[in-house]
């Protein structure tokens, strides 16, 4: 019996470790905590990109500037951006696109997707959906038209605080602010990040 016991706390022992596929983070907001799961195995690039961003504070200080309202279906749609907005103090080099079509991701509520102007371009903006997205987000390998072939690079999903993140979506934005068709869309009062950690 002594035996038998042993044996099985030897395999135990000796068995691999699952590996790891997701790491939590929370994005604390001075409207509240959004906690996320990044998706490090299926969208390793830009996932590790995120986590390079948190782990050395560059995210911490910056705001949440922009929500895009969609008038689609009875619930609030559309989407909150935040992030680096381009400071050069905070920004990382460009990262190679990770289409959906490839990591298997999709732009439902909750989706973590980064912001870019072309595919390889992202750098530390990054976007929450309200509500699934998939059209004009997800990739869409059949459309001649770059934008919506390459689609936007999810990278992870909203596991808490979906209040939070609706609460800044509903925030008042400026009408007069924002550049072209993102005109009306800024917050006239942006949220900030206070920190963006690894959670425990």
């Amino acid at each position: 019996m002594i035996r038998r016991f042993a044996l099985a706390a030897l395999l135990t022992l000796s068995a691999p470790a699952a590996a790891q596929t997701v790491v939590p983070v929370t994005l604390e907001t001075t409207m509240g905590i959004i906690a996320v799961e990044v998706e490090i195995e299926r969208a390793a690039i830009t996932a590790g990109n995120f986590l390079r961003y948190v782990d050395e504070g560059r995210l911490d200080g910056t705001v949440f500037y922009r929500a895009m309202r969609l008038d689609w279906g009875d619930q609030p749609n559309g989407l909150i951006q935040g992030g680096t907005q381009n400071n050069p103090d905070r920004i990382l080099p460009p990262i190679a696109h990770e289409r959906t079509s490839d990591t298997g991701l999709s732009h439902v509520r909750g989706a973590l997707s980064m912001a870019r102007f072309d595919p390889g371009t992202a750098t530390g903006d990054f976007s929450i959906m309200l509500q699934t997205q998939t059209l004009g987000m997800d990739a869409a390998p059949t459309n001649a038209d770059p934008q919506f072939h390459d689609g936007y690079a999810v990278f992870g999903y909203v596991t808490a605080g979906m209040d939070v993140v609706e609460a800044i979506h509903a925030a008042p934005v400026d009408p007069e602010t924002g550049e072209g068709w993102m005109k009306g869309q800024m917050l006239a009062e942006p949220v900030r990040i206070l920190r963006a950690r690894r959670a425990e």
